[in-house]
């Protein structure tokens, strides 16, 4: 598995990737209430963030699954 700091850069540069390239999908990255911790000081480990990474790039190889014109 990949270390916190790897997993950020992974993250930061799909995020920007999804910005820049898919400024469509890029509205639902936008932090929910709902998804935001109630604690204090949620743990934010390497498995949160790989969990997130993960989603998204489910999310992103979804749409281009749905959008992709031929």
């Amino acid at each position: 598995m990949k270390n916190l700091q790897e997993l950020l850069k992974e993250i930061t540069e799909l995020t920007f990737n999804i910005e820049k390239n898919y400024p469509e999908l890029y509205q639902f990255l936008v932090e929910d209430p709902l998804t935001i911790p109630s604690e204090n000081h949620p743990d934010i480990n390497k498995k949160v963030m790989q969990d997130y990474l993960e989603s998204l790039k489910q999310l992103l190889a979804h749409h281009l699954e749905t959008h992709l014109t031929i």
